[in-house]
């Protein structure tokens, strides 16, 4: 078994397991390691991350499937835990949808979320999104689920319905997206705890997604409250960028104001820590296994 084949399985029993599946969003390899010395079991590589970390630029459709795929790569790369993968729209019709199945699953992803906002999509948690109709939505789906070659590989409805065209309507989309083949169902952006507990209950057999943005839409609960709910999954997406913004704001300021970095010393890991975390030890003894010895003249 590949180690694709065992973060895929991983990934599909956690969602089933009835236990709650907790993911934070990594903006890059570096957060991605982090979060698993963390302990956390699984990450989530996102659009409003990724977008804020490799463009600064918002989360509005500007990064596309290029930018997104390659810093997936790095992401997988870096952890030997499961990565889920936020796929925007798909970036075009059943065409390219089927490309981008195969290729976040070649690389080891273990699986993605598709859409059925319209392009260019926007943060879930923004105003002013457009939603596609719902059989355009159904044929990505249906083409995503086709072009996989592997069921441990998981394909995630999410509707931005809610916002556009209401509660209801975005659980019947939903329910008529799992028909259509979505192992996972993620209702974005309700706005109060009984419109979340309505979507839970819509859904007994299925593992749904709640999102937690601080400051969003939605309102911002613990995993335990999501859990009882009875959803699933709950994705933490933004604290990571938010998190390092505030700290790299700060740090920076007294760097400009004060000329030095000795009032934030107590907020950083040392030298040898950081290169003992990014693995400098195995790259030395890797050196060292493969020294050649001294040619003699």
């Amino acid at each position: 078994m590949t180690k694709a084949d065992r973060m895929r399985a991983a990934f599909k029993e956690m969602c089933f397991s009835g236990d709650l599946v907790n993911l934070v969003v990594a903006p890059d390899a570096l957060s991605a390691k982090i979060a698993e010395r963390s302990r956390f079991k699984a990450i989530f590589q996102a659009g409003y991350a990724t977008s804020a970390n490799k463009l600064a630029q918002p989360d509005r459709g500007i990064a596309d499937f290029g930018l997104m795929s390659n810093s997936a790569r790095e992401i997988i790369n870096a952890v030997d835990i499961p990565v889920f993968i936020d796929a925007d729209t798909g970036y075009g019709d059943e065409q390219n949808i089927a490309r981008l199945v195969r290729v976040y699953e070649n690389m080891g992803a273990a699986g993605l979320f598709i859409e059925d906002q319209t392009w260019p999509k926007r943060c879930g948690h923004m105003d002013g999104k457009t939603i596609v109709p719902e059989d355009v939505m159904i044929s990505k789906l249906k083409a995503a689920v086709n072009a996989r070659q592997h069921d441990d590989f998981l394909i995630m409805s999410r509707t931005d319905a809610y916002a556009v065209t209401g509660l209801q309507s975005a659980i019947d989309r939903s329910r008529h997206y799992h028909e259509a083949g979505a192992d996972l169902v993620f209702v974005d952006a309700p706005k109060t705890k009984a419109d979340m507990q309505k979507v839970a209950d819509s859904f007994p057999d299925v593992p749904v997604m709640a999102n937690m943005i601080e400051n969003g839409k939605t309102p911002l609960m613990t995993n335990d409250e999501i859990h009882d709910m009875g959803f699933s999954i709950a994705v933490h997406p933004n604290v990571l960028v938010y998190t390092e913004t505030f700290a790299t704001e700060r740090l920076l300021k007294d760097m400009v104001t004060l000329g030095t970095t000795k009032n934030q010393m107590d907020q950083m890991v040392t030298f040898p820590q950081f290169n003992k975390f990014i693995g400098l030890d195995d790259i030395n003894a890797l050196e060292q296994k493969y020294a050649t010895a001294p040619i003699q003249l």
